[in-house]
């Protein structure tokens, strides 16, 4: 009896997690799934539409269901004294987000303390809207201020070419705008322990998506003024925060030593990465940190110069950093071994 409840389970849990990308077909891709008849998983799905789970439209033959919204909210926040994020969080988040396993309330608690604590203290706008819809499967929340905008802020605080130079040294880690206020470690943390984070600020679109090693950039057209955070987190995703900071952090005093550098964003349009001021720019803060992961992931080849700007003479001044590599095609490579010749270096690195 316990094994029939067990697939039972199984096939609603299926039916939730994957309705939203086949939501004309999901009979048939449960039924695949599990060995059964179409109408076996029919009962399933009218039992979750009595629910209030599924909603369903459509006649028999081209029914579709989607997800019900359980919870839609929003409020708008005056940035004036005594907004706090703890006391948001408390009195309003934490109360809408009901019953899910504590692992999950923990990511919440963390990213949304540290997006909202952002829009206060950086944004210099005068209003935080928060917004936050809750599905059976997956909850999302968007936090949006009217301020400068990040990207742009960064940019002008640093000097930088422009906001996509910007959203590299953010993907680094241990950047602010505020040092004697915050230790730039929010954005980078929380861009890693949801499912999926994006930032639109200015004419510049930044996401990064759970378990991927790689964060995306896009250029779009600016719309609006200030900075708009989505985050999104499955209800039941199995991951903590712990995992993320263990694996960027020092295990004996969890200080942040580790990071990812995406080497592409150090890329603009056609351009070739074949110079020493490029890998200067791609080397800016590394310092900072006691080991450094190279991902080679979306670029083809380097040159010369830029190689061994990298591996050899920054290596060479600072021979306390660990460098790693990861995603290096074979030009990549020999390119960086012909510069390494001497020194000792892993040629990849998996993460």
């Amino acid at each position: 009896m316990k094994l029939k409840s067990n697939r039972s389970d199984n096939i609603r849990t299926f039916i939730i997690e994957n309705v939203s990308n086949h939501s004309s077909d999901i009979a048939g891709v449960a039924a695949k799934k599990f060995d059964v008849s179409r109408q076996a998983i029919n009962s399933y799905l009218k039992k979750l539409v009595q629910e209030n789970i599924l909603f369903s439209d459509g006649a028999t033959r081209n029914k579709r269901y989607i997800l019900v919204r359980q919870e839609v909210w929003a409020k708008k926040y005056a940035i004036e004294e005594g907004l706090a994020e703890d006391i948001v969080w408390r009195n309003d988040i934490a109360q809408l987000l009901g019953f899910l396993p504590k692992n999950v309330i923990n990511i919440w608690d963390y990213a949304f303390s540290e997006m909202f604590n952002n829009a206060i203290d950086h944004s210099e706008g005068k209003f935080i809207d928060v917004q936050m819809v809750k599905t059976a499967f997956v909850t999302s929340m968007i936090i949006k201020d009217d301020g400068v905008g990040i990207f742009k802020k960064i940019q002008k605080k640093f000097n930088l070419l422009d906001e996509r130079h910007a959203i590299l040294e953010l993907s680094k880690g241990k950047l602010t705008t505020a040092p004697e206020q915050h230790s730039g470690e929010g954005i980078f943390f929380t861009s890693r322990i949801v499912n999926n984070f994006a930032i639109f600020s200015g004419e510049t679109h930044f996401s990064h998506e759970y378990g991927e090693a790689h964060d995306w950039i896009f250029e779009i057209q600016a719309i609006e003024p200030g900075t708009k955070v989505i985050m999104q987190i499955e209800n039941n995703t199995q991951h903590n925060a712990k995992d993320i900071f263990d694996y960027f952090t020092n295990g004996d005093d969890y200080g942040f030593y580790k990071t990812i550098v995406p080497v592409r964003l150090a890329q603009y349009g056609d351009d070739m990465l074949v110079s020493r001021s490029q890998a200067k720019r791609l080397l800016a803060r590394i310092d900072r940190f006691k080991s450094v992961i190279f991902d080679f992931e979306g670029v083809n080849s380097i040159g010369q110069s830029f190689a061994d700007e990298i591996f050899r003479v920054f290596h060479n001044q600072n021979k306390q950093i660990e460098l790693f590599k990861t995603n290096a095609n074979a030009d990549i490579l020999n390119m960086i071994s012909r510069a390494t010749v001497g020194y000792s270096l892993p040629v990849n690195l998996s993460e």
